[in-house]
């Protein structure tokens, strides 16, 4: 007879005893991190052996055991005989270098690090491959939502052709709380502040900065697709007003913060920006700090990926995975999988898509014909006009709805309309996602 044992006692599940780990870094998800590893020590053997942070003394804590060294010199870590780094200090510098030298001395990596990955994931993918180490960053996209394993095992066996999602829990936060709540960007992102969802600076969050880097990180393991970050258009969500949402759902849509990957033709595009999305979409049933990424595979249709996407705990969760599965593969000697190198497509922004654009005038005689004529130079067909009422003349808001059309017709177009001297504001252009 056969005897099954529990789960977390099955030698494919379990590490060598006394695998040593380090914690470079000791914030939030740090500290999440070595709670999650004593929580779980019975169903593992990873033994926490040092905590690496800038001024060390203050970061103590009395609940990790005084066996555990405390530095704040590297050296102490690379030095030693510790299996896995694990990186969660953040930043470009010095955790490149150091990193690079983890993987140069024989020590598998796992990072939380978006901006690290993004900016030079192949490079260290390259270096870890040449030293037989691996290098896991599952947590760097969408917290605790095992999206990328999912990407690159679930759905290995399918081609995608594109990724898109809800990245960034603050312009998620913001957006939802104008629409439930029809107060301006400037009291969302205030709250979102207050509620620890916001940091003091929000504009890489705001801007599509954030996003911008995970979405690189997604292109690269979901499409196989190398982009650097600044090929990303990045487009603010700071615009965006109660009102956008009014006309928005209108048109049976909402406004999220949309990051898209796509490959077509022998090009690729990738952009971060606020976009109108139906009502029957997923990305529309994400509210708050929620994330979700959708992939489009061309045998498989469309795999949706949803959960908590920020925060110490999922975040945490993600470490540990991958941890637990860097060591696994140590442990019993498993090929690591064959890693082919990301392809670097042109990258393009001239994409074909409905538009939505909202003005606001000084109104007169003719406005609507003015900007008519010039849609038209442009080739672009008008779908449909909105006006509210019970706005004032001085400062009258309407949209006008355009046929799919390029990005750099629409451009063109709102380049020669900014000329025009009944605006009082910029316009507001979002596409409008089928």
């Amino acid at each position: 007879m056969t005897t099954l044992l529990p789960y977390f006692e099955r030698p494919e599940f379990l590490a060598d005893a006394n695998c040593k780990i380090p914690l470079v870094g000791f914030g939030t998800v740090g500290s999440s991190v070595a709670r999650l590893l004593y929580a779980r020590s019975v169903e593992h053997s990873l033994q926490l052996t040092h905590v690496c942070n800038r001024r060390v003394a203050r970061k103590k804590v009395s609940w990790i055991p005084p066996d555990v060294m405390w530095t704040e010199d590297i050296e102490d870590v690379l030095a030693s005989d510790v299996e896995v780094v694990v990186e969660l200090m953040g930043g470009l510098e010095p955790a490149h270098e150091w990193v690079r030298r983890a993987l140069q001395s024989g020590k598998s990596v796992v990072t939380a690090n978006k901006q690290l990955i993004a900016r030079f994931g192949s490079e260290l993918l390259k270096l870890a491959w040449d030293h037989g180490q691996s290098l896991s960053f599952g947590a760097c996209v969408a917290g605790g939502v095992p999206v990328l394993s999912g990407l690159r095992e679930g759905l290995a066996g399918d081609r995608l052709t594109k990724v898109c999602g809800i990245l960034n829990g603050t312009c998620n936060y913001i957006l939802t709380r104008i629409e439930q709540a029809g107060i301006s960007f400037a009291e969302a992102l205030g709250e979102a502040q207050r509620a620890g969802f916001a940091e003091a600076d929000p504009v890489d969050d705001i801007d599509g900065l954030d996003a911008g880097a995970k979405l690189v990180i997604l292109a690269r393991v979901g499409l196989n697709l190398e982009i650097r970050p600044e090929q990303v258009t990045c487009r603010s969500i700071k615009n965006v007003r109660a009102l956008d949402f009014e006309y928005a759902h209108d048109l049976g849509c909402t406004i999220r913060q949309i990051s898209t990957a796509t490959i077509s033709e022998g090009k690729a595009h990738a952009v971060v920006e606020p976009s109108l999305v139906p009502k029957d979409s997923p990305l529309a049933a994400i509210s708050g700090s929620q994330n979700l990424v959708v992939s489009s595979g061309e045998f498989g249709g469309d795999i949706a990926f949803s959960g908590a996407g920020a925060g110490g705990n999922p975040t945490a969760v993600a470490v540990v995975s991958d941890l637990l599965q860097a060591v696994r593969h140590g442990s019993n000697g498993s090929a690591r999988p064959h890693r082919p190198a990301a392809i670097a497509y042109e990258v393009t922004s001239d994409l074909e898509q409905s538009q939505y654009v909202r003005f606001v005038v000084r109104d007169r005689p003719g406005i609507i014909a003015a900007l008519a004529g010039v849609f038209s130079r442009h080739h672009i067909n008008i779908d449909a006009v909105f006006q509210k009422p019970g706005h004032s003349k001085s400062e009258l808001p309407f949209v006008i709805t355009l046929e799919s059309c390029k990005e750099s017709r629409i451009m063109a177009a709102l380049a020669e309309i900014a000329k025009f001297d009944f605006l009082t504001e910029t316009p507001v252009r979002m596409p409008i996602l089928k």
